[in-house]
């Protein structure tokens, strides 16, 4: 077995524990704070990866202080063009923040949580300060993730917070769940996955998946907003087994959007898989430029907000 603190992601925390008669496990990694393994009861509810490899499409990164893509990795602040640097080569984009590839540092750890913590220094293209840290939870049905951002420069920061976990359901295979994203409106893309400016609603268009649809083949990059929210202000998305059992992403009303990302060639222990990356964000794809969902913290300001894994098993039925 691979030593756990040697990979390439840098340490692992192994979180358990054991509630109500029902067991927890997860694995986080000390780069990008990244997600990559849960389970409630021994049913995978992440797809995981080979344990010397590195996460592939980014699977379980934290994105900050912006999800998803910066066209041309250029926008304007006040009056000033900044240039980040390009992670995208082959869209000319700066893809998913700033830490995907920083070591974070523990500062508080339990048998079945830990608290990570990063800084995003000033420096080209982002020009401001931040302390950001994420707590994971280990809860009864799966996990919770709470993120904490501080301004702790001196002006007014642009801030926008993303994950990026791929679901699963235990040894289903992902192209037989059906996906549900419950979502009205659909944000139309250009070729490098930039928003058009243009939306459309999902009603009798193949974007519509409130109502669920067959993973099978479909090929995914989308972005969708107008979310749907229950009296406590979440929106549920998940992933449904043949059986009834769900996977389920809840985020809190910070999060205004939802990307889902689909590929057939995921590199898993037993070779390629078909699997999905349902990934809550609080701003949309290009938020630097169209400035939708852009939160704007001021000098000392703390944001916190939350998102959350869950299974739900089929005697719980399946609504939303």
């Amino acid at each position: 077995m691979p030593d756990l603190d040697k990979l390439p992601m840098g340490e692992c925390f192994e979180l358990e524990s054991s509630i109500d008669g029902r067991s927890q496990y997860a694995r986080v990694t000390e780069i990008a704070a990244s997600l990559r393994r849960l389970e409630v009861d021994g049913i995978a509810l992440i797809q995981d990866y080979p344990s010397d490899a590195r996460p592939p499409f980014c699977a379980g990164w934290v994105l900050v202080p912006w999800p998803n893509r910066v066209a041309d990795g250029r926008w304007n602040y006040a009056g000033v063009t900044q240039q980040l640097d390009i992670t995208e080569p082959g869209g000319n984009n700066a893809l998913h923040g700033l830490l995907a590839y920083t070591p974070y540092r523990t500062t508080a750890r339990t048998r079945s949580s830990v608290t990570l913590a990063a800084d995003v220094v000033p420096q080209h293209g982002y020009p401001f300060e931040l302390e950001t840290s994420v707590h994971y939870q280990l809860v009864e049905d799966g996990l919770v993730a709470t993120h904490i951002l501080k301004n702790v420069g001196t002006r007014d920061a642009p801030v926008a917070v993303g994950a990026h976990p791929f679901l699963r359901l235990g040894t289903v295979p992902t192209e037989d769940l059906k996906l549900f994203i419950a979502a009205d409106t659909h944000i139309e893309m250009d070729h490098r996955l930039i928003p058009t400016g243009a939306t459309t609603s999902v009603g009798e268009t193949p974007n519509d998946f409130r109502s669920g649809r067959t993973v099978g083949t479909v090929a995914l990059d989308d972005a969708w907003a107008d979310v749907h929210r229950g009296l406590d202000g979440r929106s549920a998305h998940y992933l449904e087994a043949p059986d009834g059992s769900q996977v389920r992403l809840h985020m809190d009303d910070a999060f205004g959007y939802i990307q889902a990302f689909t590929t057939q060639r995921f590199p898993a222990d037993n070779g390629m898989v078909t699997a999905v990356a349902v990934e809550p964000m609080t701003a949309p794809p290009d938020a630097f430029n169209n400035g939708q969902g852009l939160r704007w913290l001021a000098p000392g300001e703390i944001w916190q907000l939350t998102w959350s894994i869950n299974y739900r098993r089929p005697s719980s039925g399946t609504n939303p």
